[in-house]
């Protein structure tokens, strides 16, 4: 086989939400050279989307036909500040990190037509030199030839704390009570879903990042990556 005949190289970053998977996955991408898909943004950015037009999210054909013609696009500002989400032209970026579009996000992951009508955009991002996947079904579904794939988590706990910091730090108005309540719904949603459902690879490395830093669990993943 020819260098050209090889596969476009592929890391998998899977896990619950705020297991610091997408931050993670950035910070190894901007160190690989490679491109970055954040396949949870897809989600919330159709959820927005639905969400604006007023749609009713139990209507399955229409919210199909949301994920369909939704515009999404992704902009890297240079600046070593995160991508920027822009939903049919919109710079949404902020909006999509709400607890509110998360849990329509969950929600409408679980429509196996919505799955299918985003399968294509997510597998578009896989371009040479390589692709760092970030998600819950990444290399289970969408990447599974993926050379190394990895689940991330971290207790509820401390995921609850780490969302808590970072919507304080954006100054909304949350109690970490109600945090840990919405995770732990939405993990026990995410799981028992009948399409894709929310866990490790079974060639996945996990990785439990309770309290490690972010670098620690950078440098946990680089490790894995072995020049061919």
């Amino acid at each position: 086989m020819s260098r050209s005949d090889k596969p476009i190289p592929v890391l998998t970053i899977d896990g619950p939400s705020g297991s610091g998977k997408g931050t993670v996955a950035r910070v190894v991408a901007e160190r690989l050279g490679w491109h970055l898909l954040d396949s949870g943004a897809l989600y919330r950015a159709v959820g927005y989307a639905a969400s604006m037009a007023g749609l009713d999210l139990s209507d399955t054909e229409a919210m199909t036909r949301c994920a369909e013609t939704t515009k999404i696009t992704f902009r890297d500002p240079k600046d070593g500040r995160e991508t920027r989400v822009y939903v049919n032209s919109h710079d949404s970026t902020d909006d999509l990190r709400t607890e509110t579009v998360g849990a329509v996000a969950s929600a409408i992951a679980a429509i196996p037509s919505v799955r299918a009508a985003l399968v294509d955009k997510q597998l578009s991002f896989r371009r040479a030199p390589g692709l760092v996947a970030d998600g819950r079904d990444m290399g289970t579904v969408i990447f599974p030839d993926a050379g190394v794939k990895v689940f991330l988590t971290a207790s509820a706990e401390e995921r609850a704390k780490r969302r808590y910091k970072q919507l304080k730090d954006k100054g909304l108005a949350v109690t970490l009570a109600s945090l840990l309540r919405e995770i732990e719904a939405r993990d026990a949603r995410d799981a028992a879903r009948p399409v894709a459902p929310l866990k490790p690879a079974a060639d996945a490395v996990l990785i439990d990042s309770t309290g490690m830093p972010v670098d620690a669990v950078v440098e946990q993943v680089l490790s894995l990556i072995r020049p061919a």
